[in-house]
């Protein structure tokens, strides 16, 4: 049996200050994949005029945990930074290593949950059920789009020294040469 993935999405965020110097995103659920998008990462209005650097630690806490800084936030010259495209998996903390906030984190939390194709299945069967099936019409082409052969006494008409031919637009018309 196949899975498929399903995401579900909901909004995440903290506050890092001098009193919350970190915050971490965890997940215990094992029947899903877990991923953190960051979004944006900005100062409170009540922030001081120093630097706030933000880091981001990787990993368990043991020696594979990683500290890496993602943002240095000023109020007066760098408020903001957009962080589009950063996706994260879990376990991931966010902490701030220099200045005393706030700084605001804000990311979407995406869960990948997993159903089998016989759910899938069940659910187009359904689609299919509410869709009534209309006879297939058969095509049938009229003569209104045929051309007419002109009639004998039109050409000996159309060939006369008197009346020249009529010049005709369209594909199929020959070239008729013109008598010495």
């Amino acid at each position: 049996m196949s899975k498929t993935e399903k995401p579900l999405s909901t909004l995440w965020g903290c506050e890092l200050n001098e009193s919350n110097k970190e915050e971490s995103f965890k997940t215990d659920d094992t029947n899903h994949q877990h991923q953190l998008a960051l979004r944006t990462m900005c100062l409170g209005h009540t922030a001081k005029d120093e630097f706030n650097i933000v880091e981001l630690v990787t990993g368990e806490g043991n020696s594979s945990a990683r500290a890496v800084p993602i943002a240095t936030l000023h109020a007066k010259s760098m408020p903001t930074v957009n962080l589009s495209g950063l996706d994260l998996h879990p376990p991931v903390t966010f902490r701030l290593k220099r200045g005393s906030g706030p700084v605001y984190v804000g990311a979407e939390h995406v869960a990948l949950e997993e159903y089998s194709d016989e759910e899938e299945m069940d659910e187009e069967v359904e689609e299919e059920e509410d869709i009534e099936e209309s006879p297939v019409k058969k095509v049938t082409k009229t003569g209104a789009g045929k051309r007419k052969k002109p009639e004998k006494g039109e050409d000996e008409k159309a060939s006369d020294g008197e009346n020249p031919p009529k010049k005709g637009k369209g594909r199929g018309r020959k070239v008729q040469a013109a008598k010495v």
